[in-house]
């Protein structure tokens, strides 16, 4: 299992399609929850990927601020469900933390959470800032982490 981050200007054009395949194929089909997915931020985004024999099972993208929140925002955190039980979205939170803070050299990130994954998030240090909204049908809250280490 590999995990790498490419800003979209370096995807192949093979990568981009199969994130969005897997993105679509979760957020849209098994969530049942049609939305515009290509929402016109993925051009200026970095693309964290898991890849396992050639398949990407794992992605997230990483705002840079400015692009939707003032500060860095992750986003589209998706598992292939066949890999579910690998806890890839650990995986990938930990890997975009880390590049955020340490390659971009950043301290703040703000993320839309899925309600019912707010203890998740709480993990990597995130609070929520207590907006609470319905997004495409689905509960969720605002979230935000500073690191004020840097």
């Amino acid at each position: 299992m590999e995990v790498t981050i490419k800003h979209y200007t370096e995807l192949s054009k093979d990568e981009f399609h199969d994130i969005i395949a897997l993105r679509i194929a979760v957020f849209v089909v098994e969530q049942d929850c049609p939305y515009q997915d290509l929402d016109g931020l993925d051009k200026d985004a970095y693309h964290l990927m898991v890849i396992e024999n050639d398949e990407i099972i794992g992605t997230l993208r990483i705002l840079k601020p400015g692009v939707y929140y003032n500060e860095s925002a992750v986003g589209r955190v998706v598992s292939h469900p066949n890999h579910r039980n690998k806890k890839l979205g650990h995986l990938m939170m930990e890997h975009a933390m880390n590049f955020i803070q340490n390659e971009l050299n950043l301290n703040s990130v703000r993320l839309s959470a899925q309600t019912h994954l707010i203890k998740y998030y709480e993990k990597y240090g995130f609070e929520s800032t207590g907006k609470e909204y319905l997004e495409d049908g689905i509960p969720h809250t605002e979230m935000y982490f500073e690191n004020s280490n840097q």
